[in-house]
Order: C-alpha cells, then sequence, then structure tokens
C-alpha cells in the first residue's frame, strides 16, 4: 500500500506540521485523530488495515492529519478568546495548506471530512461551515457542542464553530443547499454519553430539510474496535 509522509512549516500556525499519506488515488479523505491525537494515530489504531481494500483498489485516499487541540480546545490556561482564534488558525492550514496538496496529489474531485470521537468534530465541523468543499462527512461517536470547553465564555468564533448552536439558525439559502447535496453520515452508539447531542443535530438538520443519515448502534460502541466496524460499513 502506497504510504507517503509530509511534514513543513505552516506559516498559518507558526509551527511545522505533519501528516501521512494511505492510499494512491480515489476519493480524498481528510481524516482527524482523536482529542490531542497525532498524524499517525490512525493507522496506530488498525483504522488503515480497516480500509486496505479500498486503498489498495484506489478507491479511497487517506491524508491523515496532525492536530493541535492541545493549543485550542484544550488549553486551559490560556483565555478563550485565543484558543478559538487558534483553532481557526488551525482550520486555516487544514484548507490552504492540506487540501491543495491534497489536489496536487489526486485530481479526484471529491472529498471526504472524516474522524472519530474529538476527530468527529473536526469533520463536521470543517464540513458544514466550508460544505462546497466536501462531498462526504462521516463522523464516528462525535460530540458537536463545544461550549463546555470554555468555561461559560462565549463569542461569535464559538458560536460559528459549535455545530449544534449554528445548524438550527442556519439561514442562508446557498449554504443549506450546499449541505443539502452533501453526504451526511453520523454514527454513534445509544448509551454512548453524547447520544443526546447526536440526536439533537440530527433533528436540527431534518427540520432544516438537510437529508442524512443517521445510524445509532448498540451499547456505547465508542471505542476503536468498533469505529473499525463502523468505517468499513459507511465509508
Amino acid at each position: 500500500m502506497h504510504r507517503e509522509h509530509h511534514r513543513w512549516y505552516s506559516p498559518r500556525l507558526n509551527r511545522e506540521m505533519e501528516l501521512l499519506i494511505h492510499g494512491h488515488a480515489g476519493a480524498r479523505v481528510l481524516v482527524f485523530p482523536t482529542s490531542q491525537g497525532r498524524f499517525y494515530e490512525y493507522e496506530d489504531r488498525g483504522m488503515v488495515a480497516a480500509l486496505s481494500e479500498p486503498l489498495e483498489r484506489g478507491w479511497l485516499q487517506l491524508y491523515c492529519v496532525d492536530s493541535v487541540d492541545a493549543e485550542s480546545f484544550y488549553c486551559r490556561w490560556a483565555h478563550p478568546s485565543g484558543r478559538i482564534t487558534r483553532h481557526l488558525q488551525y482550520e486555516d492550514y487544514l484548507i490552504n495548506e492540506v487540501l491543495p496538496l491534497s489536489q496536487s496529489k489526486n485530481s479526484n474531485p471529491f472529498m471526504i471530512a472524516h474522524g472519530a470521537s474529538f476527530g468527529a468534530y473536526h469533520a463536521v465541523n470543517i464540513a458544514f461551515r466550508h460544505p462546497h468543499l466536501f462531498g462526504r462527512v462521516l463522523a464516528l461517536s462525535g460530540k458537536y457542542d463545544m461550549s463546555s470547553f470554555f468555561d461559560g465564555y462565549y463569542d461569535n468564533n464559538i458560536y460559528a464553530n459549535t455545530p449544534s448552536h449554528f445548524i438550527p439558525n442556519l439561514s442562508d439559502a446557498q449554504h443549506i443547499e450546499a449541505l443539502r447535496r452533501m453526504d451526511i453520515i453520523l454514527v454513534a452508539g445509544n448509551q454512548d454519553p453524547n447520544i443526546a447531542n447526536n440526536r439533537a443535530l440530527s433533528n436540527a438538520l431534518w427540520q432544516k430539510q438537510i437529508w442524512h443519515a443517521f445510524r445509532e448502534w448498540d451499547g456505547w460502541s465508542h471505542d476503536w474496535p468498533y469505529w473499525q466496524q463502523m468505517v468499513q460499513k459507511y465509508i
């Protein structure tokens, strides 16, 4: 299986960032790690192996990115406004550095945002904020209300990066139509601690007539062996 490691200094983040590419062709998949995870986590946890057939057949190409969660959502000592600003810099890095790299490597126009747990938040957030860039989002066991990370502080940037908050109020017709064109797949266990939040987001999407698949699995289903099964079934 084709595998590439990339590392460069990001001017948007003022630090070096790394990523791994798995596969040689097919739909491009932007893969986020779990909370404060690294670019090699998806491979180390058996997720790449779980997708070996579509990768080897050239159906998918994974772009497994690093996170800056420790500098944004989990940076408890910093002011919340600076933490959400750091997250926006990360999004800028993804859109203006990682996605162009993927386009230079692979001309396939179809882009998927994907992640599990905290990575599911990142996948849903970037895809819902920029639906013109993505054809599908596959989010496994995610949480989509980030307001609890900011100790009661709230501003427009936090609102705009909290899908549970901005989707119910979305009114821009072009944005809604772009979301309606996207394949949206949300998966969570029916005993997952964030199941109520998943159900609420699904209901908000239906209220906007945004078709999507919301799949509840039995039990907790919030760990790598479950995610391996989920990604094989829904990617």
